[in-house]
């Protein structure tokens, strides 16, 4: 029977012993038991390295110092000749390849020796990017430390890793590609489109993994749903433009129209129709391909500039901020897309274009990534 209460006494005055008091910040808790910033860095170093692959790449091909090694793999190619008597061997092996009765030609042991080692040593970076993967996934998998509900996200950025590896191997000629991978554009538009995706998908997650679970589920209710929309149409049209600058590299059509904003004196490049099927055109058409790249950048810029009108109207000065280094970034690389066409794709500018390619593409995906979790700050405009 319980006690009987004084009419007097304070109600309330002491919490029931058998309800337990809720402790804020239980997400959290649970995020600071995951070692978010350590796999972040761990990300950032991944995303360095494929950004250099793609970046040595173009200046490798550019300055014709990527010759295709036939009957590359990943074990056994990791070893390069280590005496003069391996480099004639495998100098004797190349000149006996498809590739020296084609486009590498008359090359001599010396030019062999320095196409080699461009080739060597750009390939050793999916490796390399593999085996960092496998070491920061499996030690903080085994040490407890994979924040909550990364673990299959994770994963996956290690088989896109494997992927962008499989399309390194067709590039440099690992083996015998069947149609129409046997043809460098294709294999290209692989290589570049695993590379940006790869770029792409572990940006997001660097961005994901520098605030709390907790930030990012109060941020998201206050999402701006047109600047996430506009964002997200330029992140597709960006990436058919990037896919386009693969085909004009494998075809290395930047060298064969250098007139602006005409082609040969017209809209249209000569002769854009000639191969047949039809399709292939516009595949392996040197200049058509050109004349799609063109002008879907011509639509780049023109989203690029509506989505900054968009994004400007957001209250908070973080997205705007991050939609004025897009807009400016889409000029910047227009600029640099007209140079390679009036400069025939010399390799100082056509790099440069390359390294502004990534660079839009990663300051797409913030402008995105802001407008779905805004950094809530004050409302005055500023």
């Amino acid at each position: 029977m319980s006690k009987k209460r004084n009419i007097f006494e304070e109600v309330g005055t002491e919490a029931p012993r058998e309800r337990p008091v809720v402790q804020p910040g239980a997400i959290d808790r649970a995020a600071r038991r995951g070692a978010r910033s350590a796999v972040r860095l761990w990300l950032m170093m991944l995303f360095l390295i494929v950004a250099a692959m793609l970046v040595i790449g173009a200046f490798a091909r550019l300055t014709e110092m990527l010759v295709p090694m036939p009957n590359w793999n990943p074990l056994f190619g990791a070893l390069p000749p280590l005496d003069p008597g391996d480099w004639l061997a495998a100098f004797d092996r190349f000149r006996q390849s498809p590739v020296y009765r084609g486009e590498a030609h008359g090359l001599g042991i010396d030019e062999f020796q320095l196409a080699f080692w461009w080739g060597w040593g750009s390939r050793q970076l999916a490796p390399t990017a593999l085996v960092l993967w496998a070491v920061g996934f499996v030690g903080f998998l085994a040490a407890g430390k994979m924040p909550k509900g990364w673990t299959l996200r994770l994963l996956g950025l290690g088989v896109l890793i494997v992927f962008l590896g499989a399309a390194d191997w067709l590039v440099g000629g690992g083996g015998i590609a069947p149609p129409p991978f046997d043809f460098l554009s294709y294999r290209m538009a692989l290589h570049i489109g695993f590379g940006f995706s790869l770029i792409g998908v572990t940006a997001w997650f660097i961005f994901k993994l520098s605030r709390t679970e907790a930030d990012l589920l109060q941020a998201r209710r206050v999402r701006d749903p047109a600047g996430y929309g506009m964002a997200t149409a330029l992140m597709l049209l960006v990436f058919l433009q990037i896919l386009l600058g693969s085909q004009v590299a494998g075809l290395y059509a930047g060298r064969a129209y250098t007139d602006w904003p005409m082609m040969a004196g017209g809209f249209l490049p000569p002769n854009p129709f000639y191969i047949e099927p039809l399709w292939r055109n516009f595949f392996e058409n040197h200049g058509l391909v050109q004349f799609l790249h063109r002008m879907n950048g011509y639509l780049v810029a023109v989203l690029g500039i509506v989505t900054w009108f968009v994004g400007r109207k957001s209250v908070h000065r973080r997205t705007r901020r991050a939609f004025d280094l897009v807009a400016l970034m889409v000029l910047m690389q227009a600029t640099l897309g007209i140079g390679t066409i009036l400069f025939a794709s010399q390799w100082p500018i056509a790099v440069a274009h390359q390294i502004g390619a990534i660079t839009l593409w990663t300051l797409v995906l913030h402008a995105r990534f802001l407008a779905q979790y805004p950094v809530q700050q004050s409302t005055i405009r500023g």
